[in-house]
């Protein structure tokens, strides 16, 4: 996650949250704050998303998709598939110059740019990111999905309330969508507001569409709140047992050497 302020508590934040991604990486998840790939991203012949692959699935679908890329770069639904995957596979400087390729090819459509500024913000250029995804909206036709992206970009520049304000904007035009919710829960964990990030990525997980991300940064909200059987419950109906225990495991360890477990029974609930 991108630093904030300077004061102690941000920087404790900041520290769990880093924590909280390598919890996730251990099963190729990602505590990321957005999950949008603004529904353009087509499935492999697996059938199964992107989100929902295992390591080896996820290799075989950049290879796949990489060749596909290769033969006919401008193909918008071959290009947002490839950027989608190689962004999975960690590869986020490839999956930028992707994208660029396929926003000079298709300068005008939202879904492109969108993903665009995804793809930027998952590289690291916030400032462009927004930019891009702001250029994207149009006012008298908004779309939910640029709205929700670029709350998680103003979540990422410490903008918690602005960001707020276009979710709840997004789910005015999408109700119950759970990207939008996910998006949502994410920012208020970034505000160390644990019980109303449980609370929105319940509402998440619980919806239709929603995918392995969403149950697996439901399964840290509520580890990071203490309740590891629980936790690990979560965990476990998306991963293997030892998976899911190595997760519990390592967020115990993580909390323990921060002394977050105390930050987050701050009375006043570790918020600023």
């Amino acid at each position: 996650m991108v630093g904030r302020e300077t004061r102690p508590i941000r920087r404790s934040r900041q520290g769990l949250l880093v924590g909280a991604a390598l919890v996730l990486a251990l099963t190729q998840g990602c505590a990321s704050v957005s999950n949008e790939i603004t529904g353009s991203v087509s499935k492999p012949a697996s059938g199964r998303t992107v989100a929902q692959m295992s390591s080896g699935e996820l290799q075989n679908a950049v290879a796949s998709y990489g060749q596909a890329y290769e033969k006919n770069s401008k193909d918008k639904a071959t290009g947002l598939s490839y950027a989608a995957t190689l962004q999975m596979a960690g590869r986020n400087d490839q999956s930028l110059a992707v994208m660029q390729q396929v926003a000079i090819a298709h300068p005008k459509d939202r879904n492109v740019l969108a993903a665009y500024g995804k793809a930027l913000a998952a590289a690291g250029d916030l400032p462009k990111a927004l930019e891009t995804v702001r250029r994207a909206q149009t006012p008298d036709y908004p779309d939910w999905r640029l709205y929700s992206a670029e709350g998680a970009i103003l979540d990422q520049l410490g903008q918690s309330d602005e960001a707020r304000v276009l979710y709840r904007k997004a789910l005015d035009m999408a109700p119950d969508e759970p990207t939008i919710l996910s998006n949502l829960g994410m920012s208020y964990l970034l505000a160390n507001d644990l019980p109303a990030a449980e609370k929105y990525l319940r509402a998440a997980a619980a919806r239709p569409g929603s995918d392995s991300r969403v149950r697996q940064n439901l399964a840290l909200v509520v580890g990071l709140q203490g309740r590891f059987a629980e936790a690990e419950t979560i965990a476990a109906a998306e991963l293997s047992p030892k998976e899911a225990q190595a997760n519990v495991t390592y967020l115990k360890e993580m909390l323990a050497q921060q002394n977050t477990w105390s930050m987050l029974k701050d009375k006043d609930g570790g918020k600023s």
